[in-house]
């Protein structure tokens, strides 16, 4: 029943994405970057996709990011990418990353400037929602916003389990960091 809802969500979201692109008042990005950093007592893991894509309505000040899973490179080796996506993140499973919800505080994003926003709303990995308040930094330049953010992530939290063997080199939280460049 889980896997129906997830994928009623992601059906729901792609279909919401596509109509609010259309409308100039909203604020959107096609390749935003994420990258994220496992930093374990044995091994550093860092991987980056650029193929992050977002929206911003700044009239309700609503907002959905959302990254495919296997669009991540760098890691130290093939295997260890292969293991990410077979193993741990599953990504014919669960294909996406989403994070979508509402800014809490009230911007108005056609004054330039630069603004600390607080996001609330639902972080979906590994497809598992977990209700989050993440700061933002955001750069207001006309019809252009630029979006920087970094955040923790608990594998825990995910329902994304590290066996034993390799427990010493995937750490437990995961730091991530999003850079995007959002245009009317």
């Amino acid at each position: 029943m889980k896997f129906y809802g997830n994928m009623i969500f992601l059906i729901l979201a792609t279909l919401l994405f596509r109509s609010f692109c259309t409308a100039q008042e909203y604020y959107r990005a096609e390749e935003g970057t994420i990258h994220f950093k496992s930093d374990a007592p044995l091994e550093l893991i860092e991987a980056s996709s650029d193929k992050m894509r977002g929206l911003i309505n700044p009239k309700d000040n609503s907002f959905a990011f959302v990254v495919k899973i296997n669009s991540f490179q760098g890691f130290n080796s093939p295997l260890q990418r292969e293991h990410f996506n077979e193993n741990y993140l599953e990504s014919q499973r669960y294909p996406e990353a989403s994070f979508s919800g509402r800014i809490i505080e009230s911007v108005d994003f056609t004054q330039p400037g630069k603004y600390t926003i607080r996001a609330k709303g639902k972080l979906s990995i590994h497809g598992v929602e977990q209700e989050r308040i993440i700061k933002s930094e955001v750069v207001a330049n006309g019809d252009k916003l630029e979006v920087a953010s970094s955040f923790s992530v608990f594998l825990e939290e995910h329902n994304i389990t590290i066996p034993k063997i390799v427990y010493q080199k995937i750490a437990e939280e995961i730091q991530v960091e999003i850079k995007a460049t959002l245009f009317k």
